[in-house]
């Protein structure tokens, strides 16, 4: 009957799947879990209004720690945003393979550059099956979670450069000092490094017998 319902504001619209017959299975299916680092990586983009336009964020989180290994902000949400935060991701994680990237079904995900750069690193690559939020919805809180803890406390935003210099500031301080409950309470950095510790000591013991 052509009726809905009121919308405050202008939605921007940024999830575009890629037209492509085919594109990666869903092997996550919903189910964000994970035993050890570099095992698993959501990725997920949001928008950001600023006085001098449209500007877009893009995370990589690792499932294991929630740790946010790969980030950029850009004026624009073409691949180069999402390649870029990818870039980020594989110099700082040094990643050796055994490794599923899961992201919904944006084409800046399914685009042949970026398709090719996870091959290139052997990186296993998973596509929401249905297209919604439930698909990604671990890096779906994340994003959440920043934009009330960073862009709506601290906006509104003049420039891309004030709010990237937030969002270095934020992601240091979730890495490294927010105390996560999904993770026993404490930083994804602090996580990590008890993983680490717990393969060396184990490699240790077996060095001994």
């Amino acid at each position: 009957m052509g009726l809905h319902g009121a919308v405050r504001g202008r939605r921007e619209r940024i999830t575009i799947p890629n037209p492509v017959d085919e594109r990666p299975l869903d092997v996550v299916r919903r189910e964000f879990v994970s035993s050890r680092p570099n095992q698993l990586w959501v990725a997920d983009f949001t928008y950001v209004a600023t006085w001098t336009g449209m500007s877009y964020v893009a995370f990589i989180i690792d499932v294991y720690s929630r740790m946010i290994v790969g980030w950029r902000v850009s004026s624009s949400m073409t691949t180069e945003l999402t390649l870029n935060a990818l870039e980020q991701a594989l110099w700082a994680r040094e990643v050796k393979g055994g490794l599923i990237h899961h992201s919904d079904r944006g084409s800046q995900y399914l685009s042949i550059r970026y398709t090719e750069r996870l091959l290139d690193e052997g990186v296993d690559p998973s596509v929401g099956s249905t297209g919604d939020s439930y698909d990604n919805a671990l890096a779906e809180s994340i994003i959440g979670l920043f934009k009330t803890e960073v862009i709506r406390r601290k906006g509104p935003w003049r420039n891309l450069e004030s709010e990237e210099f937030a969002t270095l500031a934020w992601v240091d301080w979730f890495n490294n000092r927010l105390l996560l409950e999904p993770i026993g309470s404490v930083p994804p950095a602090e996580f990590e490094q008890a993983y680490y510790d717990g393969v060396e000591a184990s490699t240790n013991v077996v060095g001994l017998t």
